[in-house]
């Protein structure tokens, strides 16, 4: 009986290490507002993040976006331009976090937007007009997103920079 509570001791371990490195992974978005107008805006599933204050993230942010709320913009970025992002830490090559530029219908452009990944990776994309050839434009422009493989990594969303 001995050996099965040290095995069970084993696995409850094992257990609540894994679950510790699991609580480790972070991700942080900040903003950059040079417009001298507007309010950053990060939303998650219809969920208002971040009005302008960094955001943190403890555990993967998936399928957010971010836009200037300059007054036309719906919850969902309609009318602006918008920043999607994913960010976690990659489990597999190329499962990591991945962002970009949208300008497909009903979004549209509004101000110059972009995004630069710290903590760990150099990619960004940056969008200063209409038919910018960093944005998404129509569906199949996959060829936009900027990914990320690095652990932990944050995003800096600019607008007018």
């Amino acid at each position: 009986m001995f050996t099965n509570f040290k095995s069970f001791a084993v696995i409850v371990a094992a257990a609540a290490a894994l679950a510790g490195v699991q609580a480790q992974e972070s991700h942080t978005v900040t903003f950059n507002n040079q417009c001298k107008k507007g309010t950053p805006t990060l939303v998650q599933g219809g969920k208002i993040l971040s009005t302008g204050q960094p955001y943190k993230s403890n555990g993967p942010l998936v399928s957010a976006i971010a836009y200037l709320q300059t007054g036309p913009c719906g919850l969902n970025g309609e009318s602006c331009t918008l920043i999607e992002t994913t960010l976690q830490n990659p489990t597999t090559p190329g499962s990591g976090s991945s962002s970009d530029i949208s300008l497909i219908v009903p979004h549209t452009f509004s101000v110059t937007s972009g995004f630069q990944y710290n903590n760990g990776c150099t990619g960004k994309a940056d969008c200063n007009n209409a038919n910018c050839p960093e944005a998404f434009h129509q569906p199949n422009d996959t060829t936009v997103q900027v990914a990320c493989q690095a652990p932990n990594a944050g995003l800096v969303i600019n607008f007018c920079a």
